[in-house]
């Protein structure tokens, strides 16, 4: 069996910087009609960096919707059009000066697929050179280095809340314990 919807309608409720918010009506499987919210956001990309030692580079920075500090993967918002590639090693270089010598795709994951249209694309970089950071216009960022066991640990134990963060840390910890053994 198929599982789908069919979209009817359409109509923008909220156009904002970052995201809009749609009201469909979408045809359900056995006919009924429903109501269907869609935040629409323009997509993204989280690094997993790891340096020659073994660490994770991360980045704090206080988030406001949540009213907290947190402790990310280098991430940011595709542009318009933007190839999620040139927008993971863009966004390392500007929050960490980090530029790879290896970057391979991890693929990506969808962030709440029940009501946000966002992918975010996962990358796996290494072989890196420490450059001069640049953040955007009213970002604040620190770049924070976790040994990667200990990453791991925190997230074990609750410290790492961030979604993409979790998602990156899970890819590539496939790629890391497999070389392991």
């Amino acid at each position: 069996m198929e599982f789908k919807e069919e979209m009817v309608s359409q109509e923008t409720v909220y156009e904002g910087v970052i995201v809009n918010v749609r009201r469909d009506k979408a045809r359900l499987m056995d006919g009924r009609i429903t109501n269907r919210e869609v935040v629409e956001h323009p997509g993204g990309v989280a690094v997993f960096a790891l340096d020659g030692q073994g660490r994770v580079a991360l980045v704090r920075q206080y988030r406001y919707p949540m009213g907290e500090q947190t402790l990310e993967l280098p991430a940011g918002k595709l542009e318009p059009g933007e190839d999620p590639r040139a927008s993971g090693l863009r966004e390392l270089a500007e929050e960490t000066g980090l530029v790879p010598g290896t970057f391979e795709d991890m693929g990506c994951i969808y962030s709440s697929p029940g009501i946000l249209a966002e992918r975010i694309y996962l990358y796996f970089a290494k072989d890196l050179t420490q450059g001069p950071t640049h953040p955007d216009d009213g970002e604040f960022v620190e770049t924070v280095w976790i040994p990667y066991d200990q990453l791991m640990d925190m997230a074990r134990r609750g410290e790492i809340k961030d979604g993409k963060t979790l998602a990156g840390l899970l890819k590539a910890s496939f790629r890391l314990d497999g070389a392991r053994g």
